[in-house]
């Protein structure tokens, strides 16, 4: 308890040093979490991965905090493995290498050598953390709220709920379980590539607090130069590195979350994923709306960003919907002037988040991942090759899709083009008939009738005379529909007027229907 209070004071002097009650920026942001120590450094990372919670300047600025905290002795590291094993060190390892390969506030590692020759990284998480980390959680909350600080910045940041955001986070990944459980997902989904490695995990020696996995010696991938040396084709990584992102994203709908160089190395021609303690994940409608967005950025289509944004994001308030599609538009136009080189996908998407902010629109927690993984790895792409475009390299990706997508198009066009030719040919039959009853009232026609087959003849009249009659009608429904689109008309459906939307449907049902009796028939 003694302790718990002297904490809170420490935590409350920092805050009124920094004068947080006159208001809080990125830097003052930074700085306060820099001084509140190592876990709240690990939060703060954590957060720099989380635009959906803070506003990209924030996140910019957190991403320069650096852990610098002490090693743990080696004395202190064996006492913490004998105690999660329950037996002594030189039981489990043939070999153990007393000074860290890496330290970080949760956890350092270790380089060992297993009984059975096997060399391994073992990673270990500081003795109590969970306990500490959690502490100082509620120790700031508690501090706000004796500072009498709101919490709300510019209307903009609830800490409060950032708060609890990152602690959830940060206790997933204090659970080595969970990591290991990623890596044998990535594994699974990426068995077939054969240029992507991982370390495999050693589920032997590995619970919730020490993780053990094959130890991996390879070549940062921000070390251009050395890989050079080593005959290494960097526009090769490249391509295979965004290629491999882009399968990730769009069909495993998992991806690594944090791909900062320190996470990627290239051993005998192979990229290699490392730390999975933070891992992406999208939902399968997720996947194929921002597939569908992707295209139609490409194709230039504002109303189909505009219905991908009203679909995937949460609506906050009210939503200017005319003020949106200018928004998209403006961007859109901003970008289609640019060429393809110039382009800059993390600034694409980046926009895009903020468009949607503004018109009080928030994206789910997996969609603001990929945006930052996305940010992070086009970094990395630009050091190893600068002149590889993001841009080309996803609309590559989307080939196929865009193939499809032109399939159906021309589909949809040749079935409005048979509609229309129908509707015409409609009025035409209109016009002869009418002119065929006056003749005949006049006395002016005779008819000359076959009697042999006529029932059959009037059901083949009756039919033809139906389909046309459905044309019309589907013709009408459509133009009646695109008018009804341009008009403000309340309530809406995935952001054009409920008639509208309702007069498309029918339209394209009665098209396809009115096809597929046309064919039957042939």
């Amino acid at each position: 308890m003694k302790n718990h209070r002297k904490r809170l004071i420490e935590i409350l002097e920092i805050l009124k040093e920094e004068k947080i009650t006159k208001g809080i920026n990125p830097e003052k942001f930074r700085v306060i979490i820099e001084k509140l120590g190592p876990t709240f450094i690990k939060l703060g990372q954590i957060m720099s991965m989380r635009n959906d919670i803070l506003p990209m300047e924030y996140c910019e600025e957190l991403k320069k905090l650096q852990n610098s905290v002490e090693p743990l002795s080696y004395e202190k590291v064996k006492e913490i493995i004998e105690k999660n094993y329950g037996i002594p060190l030189s039981l489990v390892f043939h070999n153990f290498s007393e000074k860290p390969i890496g330290s970080a506030s949760i956890a350092q590692v270790h380089k060992a050598e297993l009984k059975d020759g096997k060399v391994v990284a073992i990673k270990i998480q500081r003795e109590n953390i969970y306990e500490i980390m959690f502490r100082d959680v509620i120790l700031l909350k508690q501090a706000l709220k004796m500072i009498k600080f709101t919490g709300i910045v510019d209307g903009v940041i609830d800490f409060n709920m950032v708060i609890d955001e990152i602690w959830q986070v940060a206790k997933e990944e204090m659970d080595f379980l969970i990591e290991a459980k990623n890596i044998e997902e990535f594994a699974k989904l990426n068995k077939d590539i054969k240029y992507i490695k991982w370390p495999e995990v050693i589920m032997e020696y590995t619970n919730s607090k020490i993780l053990v996995m094959e130890y991996i010696e390879g070549i940062q991938i921000d070390k251009e130069e050395k890989l050079r040396n080593l005959g290494y084709d960097l526009n090769d990584i490249g391509e295979k590195l965004i290629n491999n992102y882009m399968k990730q994203v769009l069909e495993d709908r998992f991806f690594h979350a944090d791909p900062h160089p320190g996470n990627i190395c290239i051993t005998q021609g192979k990229i290699v994923w490392l730390d999975f303690g933070m891992m992406g994940r999208i939902s399968a409608k997720d996947q194929k709306l921002l597939r569908q967005a992707i295209l139609s950025f490409v194709k230039r289509d504002i109303n189909g960003i505009k219905n991908v944004i009203l679909i995937i994001g949460k609506i906050n308030g009210e939503v200017d919907h005319s003020k949106l599609y200018e928004d998209i538009d403006f961007l859109v136009s901003k970008y289609a002037e640019m060429n393809v080189s110039d382009m800059d996908i993390s600034d694409i998407l980046d926009e895009f988040l903020k468009v949607a902010k503004m018109n009080n629109i928030s994206m789910p927690k997996g969609v603001s991942m990929l945006s930052r993984g996305i940010l992070t790895i086009q970094g990395v792409i630009k050091d190893l090759c600068p002149e590889f475009n993001f841009y080309d390299i996803i609309k590559n990706y989307l080939k196929s899709d865009l193939a499809k997508e032109m399939k159906i198009q021309n589909q949809i066009l040749d079935i409005i083009k048979q509609l229309i030719f129908s509707g015409k040919k409609a009025t035409f039959l209109f016009g002869e008939l009418s002119d065929l009853i006056n003749m005949t009232i006049k006395g002016q026609s005779k008819l000359n009738l076959e009697l042999k087959g006529s029932l059959e003849s009037l059901i083949s009249i009756n039919n033809m005379v139906n389909k046309i009659v459905l044309g019309m009608i589907s013709v009408g429904l459509f133009i009646g529909s695109s008018i009804i689109c341009i008009t403000k008309m309340k309530p809406r459906i995935l952001g054009i007027p409920a008639l509208g939307f309702i007069g498309f449907l029918l339209a394209f049902i009665l098209s396809v229907l009115l096809i597929i009796d046309i064919n039957k028939k042939k």
